[in-house]
């Protein structure tokens, strides 16, 4: 290399330096974790291999001369294999099993120590403990090597303290001229790297953790999206669109919230995303639903089935009468006209048609509906098709009066035509044969009753379904009070409307919720009110917070202290542009990693709702095997003119009703500002309006996302 051009893409590799690892490769998670550094760096890497070995300096250093005897071979042929970078993560503590700094080290023809302090110098920003790393750089063969620590977290942050600076590193290591490559000097080198001179900036960190002074978006009193102001901000009550007087490219970026407002990001470093392309994301990583048995009671409404169920038995289970009536032999001649005697009675009881003797031709035995046919029986004559001739008195301990029962003797059949066998009869398995498909794995058992009564009815007592994941919800912000609390507000203190909104939606669509309470702004209490959430439930739900306040924590929380990873942080919609979607790596109670959501809503009562029912609700559906995911889409057509946004897609609150014809027709809930809770009062729909310049005029058809039922013009 001869000019200070980055290459198209540097070549990296993976080194996993864990015993445990290399035994089941499923429980490493910092390789996903890297890739996605390199990913960020905007083509800049491509990730060559990945590999695992386990704690042992003789197949950590194997694998590193591997590697970094392409490089040698580079020098001769221009091999394009070679590898320019290698990042090592695991072994780099104080465990008697870590060893991998002493492996490295042996290894390296140049130490490179200013990349060691970039890395301990980022990480002791987050915690005293990265005193206890002892990580390594340096050069091998041209290739930059670098040990990171073995947890994804720390894994991460060390290598986004230093990753801006390593493609400079990698092209001098391989051999460019350095005369042409620091021509113009280090103002042009920062430049070419993306990163500030002075004051420590440059650290890399720059992957969303500065979000701006405190506009939380909570409740009436909250500023709007992307960080526009509210009542007791400065702003005006009338709630004017977004005033700026630059253009993003303008206003620079610096990258640590850590290192104070002064430093912070002056705009979202997240890229917009569609609706679509958002969906698309929490679609692809919703963790896959998981299976567990449940009985078949009330508790198993809303739930989804994970299997196929088969009937167990016959319904019915014996040949039954399906009227009040007579049980008769029909002769051949289908001939029952005559007078009959009465032999038997058969009730619909437990047991009541066991020992009934076998009918005879010209006898009959009196039936009620749902009762067993005596043997011999081959139909039953309705009651109202007879009449009683004779009667007999039978003594029994039933009677009261020790007189005894009047009984039935003979009884006349008025039957005319002629009759059929299996008239008046339900036959075995005629309803439900055994080993019939009753229900269908991915059928939703319905609050209506019919598929519970299907189960009961087959005898099935339990059933594999997807379980139903526990949903968290939490407010955040020093000026949140409960909306219950006695007294007058304080000036600056917001009712909490959002958190017993969501809690209410999320339990009207059949999800157990646990109120998480309110977070302070302060980093330490959130990232412990988060750990501790995540332990009990499966997604969280918080609200505020993700606007660019200094004190908008969320984002940087859940990047920096829980190693999670944020797939989108603004979408191009309103209401609901900082509307944050991330997952986050945790232990289960089992010891195995898996992966937890964190919805990050505005904190605008209607932004958190409209967001809540477009974003949150298909993770849930998803995660509970409920197919499709979603709010139904349907087609209506607007009952006036509605106003559009010029630059963002809107999700307006309305209004469908249907007509006697069956036109669906939408109105409007009234002024749609995103902080008025009274736009959702009543609303139904969703409806899904482009942007532009012009109105949509009445009568113009759009879709509609349901939330409701349909409401009636009639």
């Amino acid at each position: 290399m001869s000019s200070s051009t980055t290459p198209v893409a540097l070549k990296a590799a993976i080194l996993i330096v864990s015993t445990t690892a290399a035994q089941d490769p499923a429980t490493d998670s910092a390789d996903v974790t890297l890739r996605q550094v390199f990913d960020e760096q905007q083509a800049q890497w491509e990730v060559h291999e990945s590999k695992i070995v386990p704690d042992d300096v003789v197949q950590i250093q194997k694998q590193i001369i591997h590697w970094t005897n392409q490089a040698t071979a580079a020098n001769g042929d221009n091999n394009t294999n070679t590898i320019n970078l290698i990042v090592t993560t695991g072994g780099t503590g104080f465990a008697v099993s870590d060893q991998t700094p002493e492996a490295v080290s042996a290894l390296l023809h140049k130490n490179a120590p200013g990349l060691v302090h970039g890395m301990l110098a980022a990480s002791l920003q987050v915690t005293p403990f990265a005193m206890m790393s002892r990580p390594v750089a340096g050069v091998r063969n041209g290739t930059v090597i670098i040990t990171l620590p073995g947890s994804p977290k720390g894994a991460k942050e060390n290598l986004q303290a230093v990753i801006k600076m390593l493609p400079h590193a990698c092209m001098q290591a391989a051999g460019a001229n350095s005369r042409a490559l620091h021509k113009g000097g280090v103002k042009k080198l920062e430049q070419e790297a993306g990163v500030e001179g002075g004051g420590g900036r440059g650290h890399g960190h720059g992957q969303g953790h500065g979000h701006g002074h405190k506009h939380h978006d909570h409740g009436e009193h909250r500023g709007g999206e992307g960080g526009c102001g509210a009542h007791g901000h400065g702003h005006k009550h009338g709630h004017a669109g977004l005033v700026r007087h630059t253009t993003p490219s303008e206003n620079p970026k610096s990258n640590d919230p850590s290192l104070g407002p002064s430093r912070r990001h002056r705009e979202s470093p997240y890229p917009m995303l569609s609706v679509s392309e958002a969906l698309s994301q929490i679609a692809q990583h919703t963790p896959i639903p998981q299976i567990v048995t449940s009985k078949v009671d009330s508790s198993l409404i809303g739930a989804v089935l994970a299997q196929d169920v088969l009937a167990r038995e016959n319904v019915p289970a014996f040949r039954a009468s399906i009227v009040d009536g007579y049980a008769v032999v029909v002769p051949q001649d289908g001939n029952m006209r005559g007078v009959f005697p009465v032999v038997s009675v058969s009730h619909a009881a437990p047991g009541d048609g066991e020992n009934m003797p076998t009918l005879k031709e010209g006898e009959i035995a009196r039936i009620t509906t749902g009762a067993p046919l005596p043997p011999g029986a081959t139909s039953v004559i309705m009651v109202e098709d007879t009449v009683l001739v004779s009667t007999t008195t039978s003594k029994t301990e039933d009677a009261e009066d020790g007189k005894g029962v009047e009984e039935e003797k003979e009884v006349e059949i008025l039957a005319a035509d002629k009759v059929r066998e299996g008239e008046n009869v339900r036959e075995v398995g005629s309803d439900i044969k055994q080993g019939q498909l009753i229900l269908g794995k991915g059928d939703q058992v319905s609050a209506v009753g019919g598929e519970i009564g299907l189960l009961a009815a087959v005898g099935v007592g339990e059933v594999q379904v997807y379980r139903r994941p526990v949903v968290g919800v939490l407010s955040t912000g020093d000026e949140i009070v409960d909306h219950d609390r006695p007294g007058d507000l304080r000036l600056g203190e917001v009712r909490d409307t959002n958190r017993p909104t969501l809690i209410s939606a999320a339990r009207d669509w059949g999800y157990e919720v646990i109120d998480l309470g309110v977070a302070r702004d302060k980093a330490g209490t959130l990232e412990e009110t988060l750990r501790q959430a995540l332990r009990q439930v499966d997604v969280v739900i918080t609200t505020g917070g993700v606007s660019m306040g200094e004190l908008d924590l969320l984002k940087p929380t859940i990047e920096r202290s829980l190693g999670g990873t944020i797939h989108f942080g603004r979408v191009a919609m309103k209401p609901g542009k900082p509307t944050t979607f991330a997952t986050v790596p945790v232990k289960d109670n089992d010891g195995e990693r898996v992966s937890k959501v964190i919805f990050s809503l505005p904190g605008n009562p209607a932004s958190a709702l409209v967001t809540f029912h477009l974003f949150v609700l298909p993770s849930l559906h998803q995660m509970s095997g409920v197919s499709p995911p979603g709010l139904p889409k349907v087609p209506v057509t607007l009952g006036h003119d509605f106003s559009l946004d010029r630059s963002r897609p809107e999700y307006h609150r309305a209004i469908v009703s249907v007509s006697r014809d069956g036109v669906l027709t939408a109105v409007s809930t009234g002024g749609q500002r995103s902080s008025r809770v009274g736009s959702m009062k009543g609303a139904n729909a969703l409806l899904c309006m482009p942007c532009g310049p012009e109105p949509l005029r009445k009568g113009a058809k759009v879709e509609a996302l349901l939330m409701g039922g349909l409401r009636s013009d009639v």
